[in-house]
């Protein structure tokens, strides 16, 4: 079955999150991902961790569950790109590839001759994708950036945590995913402008401003009416009831998103009465009387369990769920029916490893996995051979002076 990304090259300069999920994103999809490394050390998320894959033995590899989350479907290719003999390799590879993705700090690259600037009118087919904390301009563009610090300057962290707790950040690094989803939109859109007009161009994604971007209707709150929105915990700025709630034996989350849903929840709850109550009646009645209906639905809800609750709610159509830990996720029919949990062979581990599966359904031309995530340098020799016509001499002329790395 064809690809829909297939005949699409793309160096990959990236490392850690943000880049390196946009790549697999595109890895999925077909294209050909050449992960540039550093020889020896490679990515760094490779040592986050543990956990570790193990290997044959049962021992821990170098290869840890962070590193493995974000690299299928790559190529690794470890060269020394401060050697002026890596830069050349780098550019004889720019030559036939599409895009180039990089999260160096701004200018970072340009010491090396791989700035947007320097390359553009070589290559002027290339997309150049630059993630950055802050972006390519403005005050703050020469620092680094963090996932946790976007998360903290951009009001993620604001709005995330109980009231009367102090912010809290994301349980997972969501302005990395966040980053390397808009990234991977925005090289989508400068291909099928490239595909028009044949001209390559700069996609500049900052996680500072994805994370604002993210915050869509609690920025437009603020926008809108001048006041910072309340930090509410589980429960929704502008919606009641909409939140979790504590079961008998767990929790559970209601979100009721119109009046029609609200009339049939207090007739599964008991009390039909609520709904006809000028102070609940409204969506907009019941914001402004939050602190009065939620703790009443609260003290019902603490009566069944989880699972009898969920019972009756699916049967009366109030939307509603269980928090569920990750194994209870992957026990999910749904979970498994959807293709979220797939399997790779790998050539450390003595089986196949699991990894989460592509949510981009594709009827066409869906997303496949072909390639686990790869051992840093492993397909040094392959790419070099291959894409630059090196032979085994030159190659290892290059080892020798450990401007490569080459694993087989």
């Amino acid at each position: 079955m064809s690809k829909a990304l297939e005949h699409i090259r793309v160096l990959d300069l990236s490392r850690v999150l943000a880049g390196p999920f946009c790549t697999q994103i595109l890895g999925d999809l077909g294209a050909d991902i050449i992960k540039i490394e550093r020889p020896g050390a490679g990515d760094d998320t490779r040592q986050w961790g543990p956990p570790f894959l193990k290997d044959k033995n049962g021992n821990d590899t170098s290869e840890s569950a962070y590193y493995l989350s974000a690299n299928r479907n790559k190529k690794s290719l470890a060269i020394d790109i401060k050697t002026k003999e890596g830069q050349a390799l780098l550019n004889e590879l720019i030559k036939g590839s599409d895009i180039l993705i990089q999260n160096f700090k701004v200018g970072g690259l340009d010491k090396y001759g791989l700035g947007y600037e320097q390359l553009k009118d070589k290559h002027p087919h290339l997309i150049y994708c630059a993630i950055s904390g802050f972006g390519q301009e403005g005050p703050l563009a020469s620092e680094p950036g963090y996932d946790f610090l976007a998360q903290a300057m951009a009001g993620l962290m604001s709005a995330t945590g109980e009231p009367d707790a102090p912010p809290m950040k994301v349980g997972v690094a969501l302005s990395d995913i966040i980053t390397g989803l808009n990234a991977a939109i925005g090289i989508l859109a400068a291909l099928h402008h490239r595909e028009q007009t044949g001209k390559g161009q700069m996609v500049d994604v900052a996680l500072t401003d994805c994370t604002l971007a993210s915050l869509s209707n609690l920025a437009q709150y603020y926008l809108t009416s001048g006041k910072v929105a309340p930090r509410l915990g589980n429960a929704h700025s502008t919606i009641v009831p909409y939140q979790s709630f504590e079961t008998a034996d767990g929790h559970i989350i209601i979100a009721v998103g119109n009046n029609d849903q609200f009339v049939r929840l207090c007739q599964t709850i008991g009390q039909s009465d609520w709904a006809a109550d000028e102070r609940f009646a409204t969506n907009r009645a019941r914001v402004e009387h939050r602190e009065t209906l939620v703790p009443m639905i609260a003290d019902i809800i603490k009566t069944k369990t989880t699972d009898k609750w969920l019972s009756l709610f699916r049967e009366s159509d109030v939307p509603s769920g269980p928090v569920n830990t990750m194994d209870k996720v992957f026990d999910m029919e749904q979970i498994q029916t959807r293709g979220m949990q797939i399997q790779m062979d790998h050539p450390l581990s003595s089986g196949k490893i699991d990894l989460v599966g592509s949510p981009i359904k594709l009827s066409e031309t869906p997303a496949s996995y072909d390639n686990p995530p790869p051992i840093c340098g492993e397909h040094t020799q392959e790419i070099l051979e291959k894409l630059l016509g090196l032979s085994e001499e030159e190659i290892e002329d290059l080892k020798k002076k450990n401007i490569i790395e080459a694993k087989q």
